[in-house]
């Protein structure tokens, strides 16, 4: 099989590639592009797995200014975004985050606010006594404090994906079906990539954009990325009894879930389960885990009914839980990673696609400055954590 030439050969078209590739397009209409994503269906991409959940409640500066122009650039997608063929809807909700903590976590909550509020973030802090208010439901009892964002929200994550996908379509970025399988390298830089089928691609930059796949496929270019897949579970469940609409709800033990519906989307992530790409779904999990934890927050929730559970995969960094961005700048200086979210993919994915595509076309970040979460930090075994709820 012929060689193909791009400019830019993308690795992955889930939510983060697709990205990548309209906003390349956008920062250099002229470019070649070429994103490599071996399942259009996206039977397992974990975006079309996930809640949709955007919110600024994050700790680090890079984290809360994506998340600022993120969530502002979903809530105009449906109006950007459409082709000539097709709308993009993404159904926003602005229903809110609401961070829970209890007595012993309120002094670190209470800067994080001020952190949040500081870059442009509204907060609004609350006592045990105001959460009772607004949430009637709540038991608040071990409870210290709780932040509300309330023009946080959730999108629909099938919209989002197939909306940036088809717009890079449509500005000229080729989708080709196959699978990454070797890379070809010398000593500064990577030469070209071959494919399943057998097809070789060369370009003058290329990008890691495969999420949970992202460490293996690191590995193949000799770089090490300590990017790890981790089973989770998300399940749509009904109260026993009337309660109130709730936002997107959180605590330090990583309970997470919302409003949907009737009913309510999420789950409670074990971070200690075993890494791997394991996609079977555990229908005890609920009753075993999530039950007791939303029975215990919101008593009408005691005689829950959950009516669906899937699984998906986190794309753990290990070493801090913050995403990986940037060149690879002390190995193969043509090689872009930008992979380990940590389940925070999906709502960061439009400014880490427009920062990454920056990078490559005009040589620096010029919007916000992602400079930390570059792979530097892998290699010098010096994590820049995530202070907040993750």
């Amino acid at each position: 099989m012929t060689d193909a030439r791009f400019d830019v050969a993308v690795i992955g078209g889930g939510i983060i590639g697709s990205a990548t590739a309209f906003f390349l397009m956008r920062e250099s209409p002229g470019l070649s592009v070429a994103v490599i994503e071996p399942d259009p269906t996206y039977t397992f991409a974990s975006a079309l797995r996930a809640s949709g959940g955007c919110r600024v409640q994050f700790t680090g500066a890079e984290n809360i200014a994506m998340s600022l122009w993120s969530i502002d650039f979903i809530r105009q997608f449906e109006a950007t975004m459409a082709t000539r063929d097709h709308p993009s809807p993404v159904d926003w909700v602005e229903g809110g985050y609401l961070f829970i903590v209890p007595p012993a976590q309120v002094a670190s909550l209470e800067r994080h606010v001020r952190r949040q509020i500081a870059h442009g973030c509204t907060v609004d802090l609350l006592t045990p006594a105001e959460l009772k208010s607004m949430f009637p439901s709540m038991h608040v009892d071990d409870l210290g404090a709780g932040a509300h964002t309330p023009r946080d929200g959730w999108c629909d994550p099938h919209g989002l994906l197939w909306g940036f996908r088809r717009k890079a379509i449509e500005l000229g970025v080729t989708y080709v079906a196959d699978r990454f399988e070797r890379a070809e390298t010398d000593s500064v830089k990577v030469r070209a990539i071959g494919l399943r089928s057998g097809q070789r691609i060369r370009a003058d930059a290329f990008v890691n954009a495969t999420g949970a796949w992202s460490g293996a496929v690191a590995a193949a270019f000799g770089m090490r990325l300590p990017i790890s897949p981790l089973r989770r579970f998300e399940h749509y469940f009904t109260a026993g009894s009337p309660m109130e609409r709730l936002p997107y709800v959180k605590d330090i033990a990583r309970l997470a879930f919302r409003s949907e519906g009737n009913g309510f989307s999420g789950g409670l992530v074990d971070g200690n389960a075993v890494r791997g790409f394991d996609f079977e779904v555990d229908h005890g999990y609920f009753e075993r885990v999530v039950w007791p934890a939303v029975a215990h927050r919101f008593p009408p929730l005691a005689a829950a009914r959950c009516h669906r559970t899937w699984s998906g995969l986190y794309e753990v960094n290990e070493l801090d839980g913050n995403p990986v961005i940037g060149a690879w700048n002390n190995g193969l200086a043509n090689l872009y990673t930008v992979a380990g979210f940590s389940g925070h993919g999906m709502m960061h994915a439009p400014a880490a696609g427009r920062g990454i595509a920056e990078l490559i076309v005009r040589g620096r970040y010029q919007s916000i400055d992602l400079t930390r979460l570059g792979h530097e930090r892998i290699e010098a075994d010096a994590p820049y954590p995530e202070e907040g709820i993750l």
